[in-house]
């Protein structure tokens, strides 16, 4: 492996869904040797989609980019196993010492890059590390508002050894070892942008219908029709986004204020609110799932 550094990614109906997937992929392209993208399509002949493929060949051009087409086979419809499936794919095609995992709303912050970079360079001292663990920003209804609680995870491996075996696993949020293990890890003191919530409600929606399918079946509908709520755990973003985000945030910036709708609070709601107040005194997380193990 004569390469560093792939990163990898995959995307579906990026355009109809609103992904700013050409800025995600533009965000990790300083530390990239080469990227992989894996476009999705609505048949098996790889003729239908909605016009991702090509926006991003226009895009992204030069020999770092490596594209590829697949299928996604509408019969596979569980718990969100054709996202593991599709971030396969890419993956096996990475050729690079290390591959940094990207998805389509997600986009890495350029004052992050010495930390990532000097996190390689520990994991070439350290050979049994076999990823790095990425700090979590999520974004929920709007770019200026964050979501930040227990019911959704703060961090997970976004960097992996390659030529180990390691693959994404069940619906992509994380990954396994090549005998089912969670993959040894160090921290990094970085941070993933999750834009996937910020969308305008209407697009929100339709992503929603579509995700729901991907995890209950192709002839699931959801009861209620999704619609953004101020809910436990909403706080305003005072930082800063990532450069590559910049225009895309002008362009789909909700009207909404979430942080002045009416507080929807649940009985359930109470372990929240003990669990976050634990974690803000002492930095521990309880009852915290991790797809990972962390070793210094």
């Amino acid at each position: 492996m004569s390469k560093r550094l792939s990163g990898f990614t995959f995307i579906k109906n990026g355009l109809t869904l609103g992904y700013p997937i050409l800025e995600s992929v533009r965000s990790i392209e300083p530390l990239c040797d080469e990227i992989i993208i894996n476009v999705g399509y609505d048949d098996p002949s790889l003729e239908k989609d909605d016009g991702t493929y090509d926006y991003l060949r226009e895009n992204l051009k030069g020999d770092k980019y490596v594209f590829c087409k697949s299928y996604w086979s509408p019969e596979m419809t569980s718990k969100g196993l054709i996202l593991s499936e599709q971030t396969n794919i890419a993956l096996a095609k990475c050729t690079g010492k290390y591959c940094q995992y990207i998805q389509g709303d997600e986009a890495l912050h350029e004052r992050d890059f010495d930390a990532i970079r000097k996190s390689m360079d520990d994991m070439d001292q350290n050979e049994e590390l076999d990823g790095i663990v990425f700090k979590y920003l999520h974004f929920y209804g709007n770019v200026d508002v964050v979501l930040y609680t227990q019911r959704i995870y703060r961090r997970e491996v976004r960097l992996i050894r390659n030529g180990k075996g390691i693959k994404s696993h069940l619906d992509a949020q994380g990954f396994k070892t090549a005998d089912g293990q969670k993959p040894r890890c160090k921290q990094v003191e970085a941070t993933v942008h999750h834009y996937g919530w910020a969308r305008k409600e209407q697009v929100m929606a339709t992503k929603v219908k579509v995700m729901d399918k991907l995890y209950h079946g192709k002839d699931f509908e959801q009861k209620e029709k999704f619609s953004y709520k101020r809910m436990w755990g909403i706080k305003a973003f005072k930082s800063t986004h990532p450069t590559v985000m910049v225009k895309w945030i002008d362009q789909h910036r909700n009207d909404i204020d979430i942080l002045t709708l009416p507080l929807v609070f649940k009985p359930k709601d109470v372990r929240l609110v003990i669990s976050d107040f634990v974690e803000s005194l002492t930095g521990y997380r309880i009852g915290e799932y991790k797809n990972f193990k962390i070793i210094e």
